[in-house]
């Protein structure tokens, strides 16, 4: 319950704000609003850890190869970054680079024409998918591309992926060709932009895995043959190492899942402070599990929860990609899917471990 003590007193802050905010605003302001704001926000915050439990799962795999300082920088920067960067500030930059308008002038319309704010910002989801899209399909591929991973869920397929490892950029190269797929279904006049989007997706995956490289030295093959990478301390790490670029590498991770959870709030409603509130409650129950799954060992106990997380991860990024052409996925599908993963996983690492107790 410890890991989540803090997670629960910013839930009842939140529902408090967004029972104020329903009981002060609106042209029927009164208890009924204010009922309505306090059910939306919990639905939201519901929808946002659904979708985003394999977040979690993903971020505690990199986090667990952090010290104690980096931790507690995931844990405090990060939480601004992802609550009021993510789901607050960055969709009003969306909307004021787009439409040429202030930041000012696009926070006063958020606040006083939600509407209109949705629908801008809405316009633009294709391109907002095809960046996320192709960022979370590129941390899916390169998990399974991996001719050092020994450890395969569904053996025959992913021994084959672990292969074609082999082939240099494997991963860019599937990715580029789901990029043109999407490209080739969207109108023509935002072909252009959603192309450019997807390749942004791309570079900023590489372009963090780069940075990381330079901050964590070359790599290096241990006795099992496989890469390591050593700070100037000499201790190992993953090969998202922890540090400026373990770092980025999460908040654009957190970034991608974001996206996804923005796009489905504003299905629900376009009030911004209480999808903000109620995506907020989200991310920081996400960080409170990511912590708790460090801490726990729960990665180890679970061998194939890692693997589910990717799968999961898989999947939103063909849903993104294929919403961005006009196909909807309603979002209690693309949460269903993500936990349904997640379960899957865990009850074959159960199995799994059954298994090798038998044997041993």
């Amino acid at each position: 319950m410890k890991h989540f003590r803090f997670s629960i007193f910013f839930t009842v802050v939140c529902l408090a704000l967004s029972a104020y905010w329903g009981y002060t605003h609106g042209p029927e302001a009164g208890v009924a609003t204010m009922l309505k704001a306090l059910t939306i926000t919990a639905i939201l915050a519901v929808m946002e850890v659904s979708l985003s439990f394999d977040n979690a799962v993903v971020n505690a795999s990199v986090l667990r190869n952090w010290d104690h300082f980096w931790k507690m920088i995931f844990l405090t920067v990060g939480i601004l970054v992802a609550v009021f960067g993510m789901r607050l500030i960055f969709p009003v930059v969306i909307v004021a680079v787009t439409a040429d308008m202030g930041m000012i002038e696009v926070a006063k319309l958020a606040l006083n024409d939600p509407k209109t704010y949705s629908e801008r910002l809405m316009a633009h989801h294709a391109e907002i998918s095809a960046f996320g899209g192709t960022f979370l399909l590129m941390v899916f591929l390169n998990f399974f591309f991996d001719d050092g991973k020994e450890t395969h869920w569904f053996k025959w397929l992913e021994s084959k992926l672990a292969h074609l490892a082999s082939v240099p950029a494997m991963s860019v190269f599937l990715a580029l060709i789901a990029m043109i797929i999407m490209a080739a279904n969207v109108d023509e006049s935002a072909r252009l932009a959603v192309t450019m989007s997807g390749i942004w997706g791309i570079v900023v995956y590489i372009g963090v895995q780069v940075l990381s490289h330079l901050l964590g030295g070359e790599p290096e093959i241990d006795d099992d043959g496989n890469a390591v990478m050593h700070d100037s301390n000499g201790a190992a790490s993953g090969v998202v190492k922890a540090g400026i670029g373990g770092f980025l590498y999460l908040e654009v991770l957190d970034a991608s899942f974001s996206f996804d959870g923005v796009i489905g709030a504003f299905a629900i409603t376009s009030d911004v402070v209480i999808i903000m509130l109620g995506l907020a409650i989200g991310a920081i129950f996400v960080r409170s599990m990511t912590i708790y799954l460090v801490e726990k060992g729960t990665l180890d106990a679970y061998i194939f929860l890692e693997h589910g997380a990717h799968y999961a991860i898989g999947a939103l990024a063909f849903i993104m990609i294929a919403s961005g052409t006009g196909v909807h996925v309603p979002e209690v599908v693309t949460g269903l899917i993500g936990v349904a993963f997640i379960v899957w996983a865990v009850i074959a690492s159960i199995q799994y471990s059954k298994h090798e107790q038998r044997i041993s």
